[in-house]
């Protein structure tokens, strides 16, 4: 029997607020633990909670950016559960009333037409804090985090492939930290998914029973982990057994998954609203003020970079990996007026030297109107391509323009016809072996010579004089 996954989506997103959801702890990470705490994120009796009113402007702004809905009218509910991360015995979230609901992106794999996957709803929540393990005979519980401010995103179940799903996760990465709402460290749990996942017999309507695995921050593990729990289904079914509806943890050492615990339904977290929290009305003019302050998104940048750049859509889709280097890019191009040379440079040297040195764009020391310097040096003829790959090395380590590097090393480029010249002679005279290949018809010799040229001359001859004139004197 031949099997169809089907797979849906949840991801929490923790905001880069610089306090809680509903009190004034800070949210800054690898702080001593219980460091930042206070009555309201501990759950101490009698403490209220007051709204952090920038996590609802995030909220829209992520709505806004995955064409939702935006609720006028949204409630917090209690999501009760007990384990000893969540103080209260409880968790603050929405549940009916969300303030984000029915919105879409659109993915495309290489090779398919565009699919639009659907999003369910987007909505606030505090995240639990943390157990600590391996504290001698116990484990402690670290609630620095507890009330830290996230938005679940939650699809719905449209994947039908691991590839499908992981597309979706960067576009959605890629739009939040564009908004510039959440940093995208998966490494420390700004931006994680949990993953649900069932399979059905191709052509059924019905779907099969999904399990549930948890907190799975990379995605890379989290096409393996879709993989290994979609074909583990299908080999129980066809060996005759029953998948059962639960909560697994993905073990990125063996590649597999395992079981946790049984999966909750809504039902048993025994929603209601929170009688602390009013209603949250949202008006009109709050919506259209925030979806005039969002930045340009990557789609809408990729497209531009195209028109306005005429750069092809793979050169786009690189440059526009990030907001900070396509801002990067764009800065450059307009210093340089030259927008393909920029792209060029910032893709192939600046991108190689950033991995290099294990830095992001935002700390490059080549700043782009000094990079735009070195570029005009090479449209101006003042040095090779390979000599500014050169100077741009010396760039990356002082803070000297391009033009006084060049001076000082004496690295500009040789134009100077007779000295090209005398060198060609001098090369022709000692190789006329491969004066006569290339002269019966061998036109791949012409290289060697070309070579031979710019080593006499130290990489510092006009490669374009140097081609000139050696084809004239060898057709001579």
């Amino acid at each position: 029997m031949r099997f169809q996954p089907v797979i849906g989506l949840e991801v929490h997103v923790q905001l880069n607020t610089q306090s809680k959801i509903f009190c004034g702890c800070s949210t800054r990470f690898g702080a001593e633990p219980n460091h930042n705490t206070c009555p309201v994120c501990l759950g101490l009796p009698g403490a209220l909670p007051v709204l952090n009113r920038q996590v609802v402007e995030s909220a829209i702004m992520a709505g806004l950016a995955t064409n939702c809905s935006i609720a006028h009218r949204s409630i917090f509910a209690r999501k009760n559960y007990f384990y000893p991360d969540l103080p209260k015995g409880y968790q603050i979230s929405q549940f009916e009333q969300p303030i984000c609901e029915k919105g879409w992106l659109e993915i495309q794999l290489e090779g398919q037409p565009p699919k639009r996957i659907g999003i369910t709803r987007i909505h606030m929540e505090e995240d639990a804090g943390k157990l600590v393990h391996g504290l001698g005979n116990g484990s402690g519980v670290d609630l620095n985090r507890a009330g830290t401010p996230l938005l679940e995103v939650v699809s719905e179940p449209d994947f039908r492939s691991a590839d499908e799903a992981v597309a979706y996760l960067k576009q959605l990465h890629q739009i939040v930290t564009y908004l510039g709402i959440c940093d995208g460290n998966m490494e420390e749990g700004s931006f994680r998914c949990d993953a649900n996942v069932s399979v059905m017999p191709v052509g059924s309507a019905t779907f099969g029973t999904r399990a549930e695995i948890k907190n799975v921050n990379s995605f890379k593990f989290v096409k393996a982990a879709i993989e290994y729990e979609i074909n583990r289904q299908i080999d129980l079914i066809e060996d005759g057994g029953t998948v059962v509806q639960e909560t697994r943890l993905f073990d990125p050492n063996s590649g597999s998954t395992r079981s946790m615990r049984g999966k909750e339904e809504a039902h048993d977290y025994r929603y209601f609203p929170d009688p602390d929290l009013v209603p949250l009305v949202i008006s009109a003019d709050w919506v259209e003020r925030t979806e005039k302050e969002l930045p340009e998104l990557p789609a809408s940048k990729r497209q531009r970079f195209i028109t306005q750049f005429g750069l092809s859509e793979y050169d786009a889709e690189v440059l526009t990996a990030s907001r900070s280097l396509a801002d990067y890019f764009e800065e450059t191009a307009a210093f340089a007026h030259n927008p393909k040379a920029a792209a060029n440079w910032v893709m192939g040297e600046v991108t190689r030297a950033l991995n290099d040195n294990g830095l992001a764009i935002d700390a490059c020391p080549v700043a782009p109107r000094r990079l735009a310097d070195l570029l005009h040096l090479i449209d101006k003829g003042t040095i090779s391509n390979n000599i500014a790959k050169k100077v741009f090395e010396l760039m990356w380590q002082c803070d000297k323009e391009p033009a006084a590097i060049v001076e000082e090393q004496g690295m500009a480029q040789v134009s100077d016809s007779g000295a090209i010249e005398a060198a060609i002679d001098q090369i022709l005279a000692a190789n006329q072996g491969q004066v006569e290949e290339f002269r019966s018809g061998k036109d791949k010799v012409f290289g060697f010579f070309v070579g031979q040229v710019m080593k006499a001359m130290k990489g510092k001859a006009n490669p374009a004089v140097v081609n000139e004139l050696l084809l004239k004197k060898l057709n001579g």
